[in-house]
């Protein structure tokens, strides 16, 4: 009876195996006894890539299987998508109920991919005459000791407290009860997970010099996620939250803390200074591109990370995604962000907010009187500034045209390898954009920009669904930027103190010199100043300008989503729950297309900041409580 369960659970899971890298690309038989399997090295292989596969994958998942783009305001789809089953875009739009299923079903999936992995740590041995050494073995384990946390911890983040039971493996004669579990509170849920991560980190290597196994769990990538998920923790959707008063499990247990504690700030400050420290130690560092003067490119730096893999030179990845045959993990993505004369969707955008949080080019957002800031009206000349890049004009140099619109010009760098605008540079045609009603970039269907705008960081110049076309990349889900950026929030919230301003400082201006803006201090400089800005020493002002610098630094990677949620701020957001701006892209001409224009509505209910559990795992599970304003 035992053996005929796992038989199953292994058929199942091999059903769904997709390589991480080519060391995991195996195909296994199914049909075989469990302790075939694991007396086979290339079967042993094949169900870790089993354990591997529940990993999301950055393009078509976040995109739109899981939506993480889709419900931030950083990209804006064509809403008239849905008539291909969109199944995300509706629920922007307040149509979004516990009968509404989700392709991300990470309540169904990520169990899955546990079960497996606590198999493998069960079953798993050396095979000597393999070359399965049992380092190698131990190895695995701790990697499937990670991943089993991540899966957990993906779970909690989407849906909050779940029924949460480590370690156990539902036997072969469970009785139905056996099932019926209510959820466990969140801190203890993080307090578990938050040990295991921070264990398997001891026991892994900080990155492989074997290319075989580039995509493997590493101590960095442990770390990574233990710091962002204990950053989340010590945010204010649940670190003090008195909404979720009263919301209790089957044993009236409240489900979340909702007395502030600022010791899960200083928990998660020194998560992400252990990460940071371990991984500058093993050689991570932030990718930069040189002019032939010797100072930072900022514009190819910024653009070129996407399509420079580890192994050549881009040491910024700390979480690479290395499913090398899985072709939806940037096509999808790509394609819909490129226009329908080159076979592309044409219809994938960016908020007007988006484009309003970039800095200027003195680094100065364009609400500050000093950013030198003009909306209105073109330019009467070229833009041209010192990089190697092409991507402005089509000429190394220069950034835009002259008569581009004034909103577009004097920019960080950051807009430009970011969105793309009416009279920007299109490269796959070796032409301007062109946005307006009937243009050569706007048919006026739902394959059009529907905000006048399309994003361009992560597509290759010159990628091409008509003809094939298509660089690789290296496919990541985090950077060290990000951590970078974790850190700075954690220790400016976990000590208000000059020091810890200080401190946080360092690595927000790491980030801002790469990207070719001004420098922070705390100092009284000149406003003209031309290597810094002064930030007010205290803790507000500090938050202010990391949550500006996450804004704009990592637009576009899928983390939006989860600051607006963890800040509690989603329903102060008017792109999140009110009128969508951008260009109208039913003008004709100039003077029409260049207005701020309310192109779509969208609805937000507080209910949002989780995902509901499915009607159906309620009717079947007496015992579980819904998420927090679903009932």
């Amino acid at each position: 009876m035992k053996n005929t369960f796992y038989i199953i659970a292994i058929i199942f899971s091999l059903l769904f195996i997709t390589s991480c890298s080519d060391y995991l690309e195996k195909e296994p038989d199914t049909e075989l006894d469990i302790d075939m399997v694991f007396q086979n090295k290339t079967k042993v292989e094949a169900w870790l890539a089993g354990v591997y596969s529940g990993i999301p994958n950055p393009g078509i998942d976040w995109l739109n299987r899981h939506g993480w783009e889709i419900f931030g305001d950083d990209l804006t789809a064509s809403s008239r998508w849905q008539q291909w089953d969109w199944k995300n875009l509706p629920k922007i739009f307040g149509e979004w109920t516990p009968n509404t299923s989700w392709d991300g079903s990470y309540w169904n999936r990520m169990p899955q991919n546990i079960r497996q992995a606590y198999i493998f740590m069960e079953r798993v041995k050396a095979l000597p005459d393999s070359d399965l050494p049992q380092s190698e073995v131990d190895n695995m384990k701790a990697e499937c000791r990670f991943l089993v946390a991540y899966y957990y911890w993906l779970m909690v983040k989407t849906y909050g407290p779940i029924p949460f039971q480590p370690d156990y493996i539902v036997p072969s004669d469970f009785e139905l009860s056996d099932l019926m579990v209510g959820q466990t509170p969140f801190d203890e849920i993080i307090a578990y997970l938050d040990n295991e991560m921070l264990e398997a980190s001891k026991l892994l290597p900080a990155s492989y010099q074997n290319i075989e196994k580039y995509g493997r769990v590493t101590s960095v990538m442990c770390l990574t996620i233990r710091a962002k998920m204990l950053l989340f923790a010590a945010s204010p959707l649940v670190n003090g939250n008195d909404w979720y008063v009263g919301h209790t499990n089957d044993k009236d247990q409240e489900l979340f803390n909702t007395t502030y504690d600022p010791q899960k700030w200083v928990k998660a400050a020194e998560a992400c200074k252990l990460l940071l420290d371990l991984a500058e130690a093993s050689g991570y560092q932030l990718y930069k591109v040189y002019n032939d003067d010797g100072t930072i490119d900022p514009f190819t730096s910024l653009e070129s990370m996407w399509w420079t893999g580890f192994q050549e030179g881009n040491k910024e990845i700390l979480f690479p995604y290395s499913r090398i045959h899985d072709d939806d993990n940037f096509k999808y993505y790509s394609s819909k962000a490129i226009t329908p004369e080159f076979g592309g969707g044409g219809g994938l955008g960016v908020y007007q907010g988006l484009v309003d949080a970039f800095f200027t080019e003195n680094g100065l957002p364009i609400d500050d009187p000093e950013s030198n800031y003009v909306e209105n009206g073109f330019s009467d000349s070229k833009e041209v500034r010192n990089t190697a890049w092409k991507g402005g004009t089509g000429v190394e140099g220069e950034v835009t045209f002259s008569g581009t619109y004034n909103m577009y010009c004097h920019r960080e760098p950051r807009f430009y390898t970011a969105v793309s605008f009416h009279g920007g540079w299109y490269p796959l045609a070796n032409r301007k954009y062109d946005f307006l009603r009937n243009g050569l970039d706007n048919n006026y269907t739902h394959d059009a920009p529907q905000n006048g705008y399309l994003v361009r960081k992560k597509i290759y110049p010159t990628d091409s669904p008509k003809t094939g076309s298509w660089k690789w990349r290296q496919v990541f889900l985090y950077r060290l930027a990000s951590s970078y950026l974790d850190y700075c929030e954690a220790v400016n919230e976990a000590y208000d103190t000059r020091s810890a301003r200080e401190d946080a400082l360092v690595y927000l201006n790491m980030i801002r010199e790469r990207a070719g803006v001004r420098k922070y201090t705390l100092d009284a400089v000149s406003l003209n100043d031309p290597n810094f800005i002064t930030v007010a020493d205290n803790q507000d002002a500090m938050r202010d300008i990391i949550r500006r610098e996450r804004r704009v630094e990592l637009c576009a990677e899928g983390t939006r989503w989860d600051d607006i949620r963890r800040w509690k701020i989603a329903d102060q957001l008017t792109e999140v729950s009110g009128a969508c701006y951008g260009m109208d892209f039913s003008g004709t001409n100039t003077s029409e297309f260049f207005n701020r224009t309310v192109f779509q509505t969208r609805v937000w209910k507080n209910a949002y900041y989780w995902f509901p559990i499915y009607i159906d795992e309620i009717n079947k599970n007496p015992n579980l409580t819904q998420a927090p304003f679903w009932e």
